[in-house]
C-alpha cells in the first residue's frame, strides 16, 4: 500500500520541466518571505497608532494596487516578455518593502502600499505566462498546481516565521520581506538566465500571427464574471470566517491557526495527485462547478452543524477540496483561451478578477453580517456559489460541450 502511494506521488510529479520546478522554487522563496501583509493591520493600529478605519484604508490601497498591477503586468508581459516583468516586479517590490518600513504618516503609508502592491502583483500575470511557456499541453495544469503548492507552502512558512519576528520587532518584517523579494529576483537570474528565456520565447512566436484580443473574448469574460463571484465567496475563508470562529464558536487562536494550516497541508498532500488523475479526462469546466459547489457547501455547513471542533475541521475539508477542484482547472481554462501574442492579456484579466474579489469580499462580508448576522452571510455565500457554479456549467453546456461524446483535454480548447 505504501509503495503504491509513493508511486502515485512519483507519477504525479514526474514529467514536469526543470524550468517549471525553478519557477516554483523562486515563488516558494518569495512567498516564504511574505510577512508584512498578514500583520499590516496590527502594525498600523498598534505601532503607527492609526484608527481601525485608517488601517482599512491602507489595506484597500493594497487591493487597488493589486488590481492595477494585474492589469499593468499583463500589458507589460505581452510587450516586453514575462522574464523582464518578473525580475522587475520582484526587485522593485523588495525595495518598496524596505521603504514602507520607514513611512509614518497615513498618506505616506497609503501611497507606498499602493505602488508596492502594483509592483508585486505585476509579477502574477508574468509568472502565469512563464508557467504556460515552459510547460506542455500534458503538464500545464500540473505545472500550475506545482506553483500553487509553492505558494501555500511559502505562506505557511512565512506566517509562522513572521509571527515570531513580529513578537520581537515589527520593523524586521519589512527588512525580511524586502530582502526575500530581492533574493528571489537574483535567484531567478541564477536559475533561469534571461538569454535562454528570450531565445526560447522568440522561437515559439516566429511563425505565429497576431492573436485576438482577450477583451473581446465573450466566453472568457463570462468565465471571469463567474470566477469573481466564486472568489468573493472564497476570500471569506481568510477574512470573516476566522473572526466568526473566534467570537461565536469560541475557538482558540491556536485551533484557528491549525485550521488555516490544515488548508495548506491538504493542498500540499493531495492536489498534485488529484489533478494528475483528473486532468485530460474532461473539459476543465466540468470540474470547476463541483469545486465551487463544495466551497458553497462548506460555508453553508456553518449554519447546519454545531460549533464543535469536528465541524471546523469538516468545513475546512469541504473548502479545501472545493479549492482543489476549481482553481487548477480555472488556470487550465484561461491558458487554453490564450494565444502566443496575448497570454499576458489573459493572465492579467484573470489576476484582475481575483484582485477585484479581494477588494469586494471584506466589504461585502462585513456588510451582510451587519445587515442580518453571520447566519445570513453563510446562506448568502451558499447561494452565490450555486449561481457561480450554474454559470460555469451553462458556459460549458452551451459553448464547450463536445459533440458525440468526444473528450476535450484541459489545454486543448481553442479560442472562439
Amino acid at each position: 500500500m505504501l509503495t503504491q502511494a509513493l508511486n502515485l506521488y512519483k507519477t504525479a510529479y514526474s514529467g514536469l520541466a526543470r524550468s517549471s520546478w525553478n519557477l516554483s522554487l523562486v515563488l516558494l522563496v518569495n512567498r516564504s518571505g511574505t510577512m508584512v501583509l498578514p500583520f499590516m493591520t496590527i502594525y498600523c493600529t498598534q505601532h503607527l497608532h492609526f484608527t481601525i478605519a485608517e488601517a482599512g484604508i491602507v489595506m484597500s490601497m493594497f487591493g487597488f494596487g493589486s488590481l492595477a498591477g494585474a492589469f499593468l503586468g499583463g500589458k507589460l508581459t505581452d510587450r516586453y516578455g514575462f522574464y523582464d516583468v518578473q525580475f522587475g516586479a520582484l526587485l522593485s517590490g523588495g525595495a518598496l518593502f524596505l521603504v514602507l518600513g520607514f513611512q509614518q504618516s497615513l498618506v505616506g503609508v497609503c501611497i507606498n502600499s499602493f505602488i508596492l502592491s502594483l509592483c508585486n502583483d505585476a509579477f502574477r500575470p508574468a509568472n502565469s505566462t512563464a508557467v504556460a511557456h515552459y510547460s506542455t499541453t500534458e503538464t500545464r495544469t500540473r505545472s500550475y498546481s506545482l506553483n500553487r503548492l509553492a505558494v501555500n507552502l511559502g505562506w505557511a512558512v512565512g506566517g509562522a516565521v513572521g509571527g515570531f519576528i513580529a513578537s520581537v520587532n515589527y520593523s524586521l518584517l519589512f527588512w525580511v520581506d524586502g530582502f526575500t523579494n530581492i533574493f528571489s529576483a537574483l535567484l531567478l537570474v541564477k536559475l533561469m538566465p534571461r538569454s535562454g528565456a528570450i531565445k526560447s520565447a522568440a522561437s515559439k512566436v516566429m511563425h505565429t500571427v497576431k492573436a485576438a484580443s482577450a477583451y473581446k473574448d465573450v466566453p472568457y469574460l463570462l468565465f471571469l464574471l463567474f470566477t469573481t463571484l466564486f472568489a468573493i465567496c472564497f476570500f471569506q475563508f481568510f477574512t470573516i470566517q476566522p473572526v466568526f470562529f473566534k467570537t461565536h464558536w469560541h475557538y482558540s487562536e491556536m485551533f484557528i491557526g491549525f485550521l488555516m494550516s490544515m488548508n495548506g497541508l491538504l493542498i500540499i498532500l493531495i492536489e498534485m495527485v488529484l489533478v494528475h488523475k483528473l486532468d485530460g479526462r474532461h473539459h476543465p469546466l466540468v470540474y470547476i462547478p463541483f469545486g465551487v459547489l463544495l466551497t458553497g457547501a462548506g460555508f453553508a455547513l456553518t449554519n447546519i452543524l454545531p460549533g464543535v471542533a469536528f465541524t471546523g475541521v469538516l468545513i475546512i475539508v469541504f473548502l479545501t477540496i472545493g479549492e482543489i477542484l476549481s482553481m487548477p482547472f480555472m488556470n487550465a481554462f484561461w491558458i487554453s483561451r490564450a494565444g502566443e501574442g496575448n497570454t499576458g492579456q489573459y493572465a492579467g484579466l484573470y489576476s484582475m478578477a481575483w484582485s477585484t474579489a479581494q477588494i469586494l469580499a471584506p466589504a461585502m462580508g462585513s456588510f451582510l453580517v451587519d445587515f442580518n448576522g453571520y447566519s445570513f452571510l453563510w446562506w448568502a455565500l451558499g447561494i452565490i456559489s450555486i449561481a457561480s457554479a450554474a454559470g460555469f456549467a451553462s458556459l460549458y453546456a452551451y459553448r464547450f460541450k463536445p459533440q458525440r461524446g468526444n473528450v476535450i483535454k484541459a489545454a486543448d480548447v481553442n479560442p472562439t
